[in-house]
């Protein structure tokens, strides 16, 4: 060692270190548990019920949900340009808190409603609402058309499955 050089305090332990006789149990982690949500649609043929059905939650119709239903709110509109039209109004109801005491709007759930991709159209629609809230997006599912809920939802809606805590 180098003759003026200061030697700082010595950081590392070495060997085991003994955990006190009498350190506190570690606190129990409590188990999270899924929110519950009540899905409200926009216009009819949303979704809402199928939703509700693969998902969990409230199936709320297009009505407000009522005061013993969860109060936190998935609006819910097809992809089509009614649907998406029906959005920003929604959100509005909210923003201004003219929807009903206690309802926390908590994101917008997007249901295909064709296969494929959006037409360019809907696709500007679309990126408006995105600027507005959180979405959710659901691609087309040939299986639910056909009344069939059992399969797994699509990998695509793996977030909306963490949101809800339904199925993934």
């Amino acid at each position: 060692m180098r003759t003026g050089m200061r030697q700082g305090p010595e950081i590392w332990i070495r060997g085991p270190v003994a955990v006190p006789e009498t350190a506190p149990p570690e606190p129990a982690h409590p188990r999270a548990t899924a929110r519950a949500f009540s899905w409200v649609g926009l216009h009819g043929g949303a979704g809402v019920s199928t939703l509700a059905s693969v998902y969990g939650g409230h199936d709320s119709g297009r009505a407000w949900p009522g005061p013993a239903d969860p109060r936190s709110v998935l609006l819910v509109a097809r992809t089509h340009a009614a649907g998406l039209d029906a959005v920003v109004p929604a959100v509005e109801v909210f923003r201004r808190g003219e929807a009903p005491h206690g309802l926390d709007l908590n994101a917008v759930v997007l249901v295909a409603d064709a296969p494929g991709r959006l037409p360019r159209p809907l696709v500007q629609r679309l990126r408006t609402v995105e600027a507005l809230i959180d979405v959710y997006r659901v691609p087309w599912v040939p299986e639910w058309r056909l009344g069939d809920l059992t399969g797994r939802p699509p990998r695509e809606t793996e977030p909306l499955a963490r949101l809800t805590g339904g199925p993934r």
